[in-house]
């Protein structure tokens, strides 16, 4: 990680530049390949009163940088809550990135990949027809049962004469199943 400190308007102390080193190396626990942090310490003065904004510019691998600003009186102040505020953003892509939930680009495209070679080696040679059920015309059940004697079918799906849909099928012991 590289570490650059930057002070406008503003004489930076070794103080200074130590405890801003010392937090940012802070960051580091988050394992989330920081290639780069800038810090940019400006003093300013408004209405008679000086103030210090600090300034975290976090360059990140494989994510968007992430820029946090915090103005206060005291410069270590300001500092410390500009670094907590980038915890709090660093933890939360850490665990939108170590979450199980969460699948990336290569994943999806690996699993589309798989599928589509798994449809090539079956699905090239089966194909699905579709067709029409008479399930429109209620039918008795003794009229389903002599159907399905005379065809070759393992069963079939009627609608009897009380509007429910049924389904009669052959079992192995030669007999005839209802539902």
């Amino acid at each position: 990680m590289n570490i650059s400190i930057v002070g406008r308007h503003f004489d930076l102390t070794e103080a200074i530049k130590s405890h801003i080193e010392a937090v940012v190396s802070t960051l580091e626990k988050y394992h989330l390949d920081i290639l780069q942090v800038r810090a940019i310490i400006s003093g300013e003065e408004k209405k008679g009163k000086r103030g210090f904004t600090v300034e975290f510019t976090v360059a990140i691998a494989h994510s968007n940088t992430v820029v946090i600003k915090q103005r206060d009186k005291d410069v270590y102040a300001a500092a410390d809550m500009a670094i907590d505020r980038a915890h709090k953003v660093l933890r939360r892509l850490h665990e939108k990135l170590v979450d199980k939930k969460h699948t990336t680009v290569e994943e999806i495209n690996a699993a589309q990949i798989l599928k589509d070679e798994a449809y090539e080696a079956y699905g090239s040679d089966d194909e699905i027809v579709p067709m029409d059920l008479d399930l429109h015309k209620p039918v008795e059940i003794e009229d389903a049962l002599e159907s399905l004697k005379s065809s070759s079918q393992q069963f079939i799906v009627f609608n009897d004469m009380e509007a429910k849909m049924r389904v009669m099928y052959k079992r192995t012991d030669g007999k005839y199943g209802l539902y």
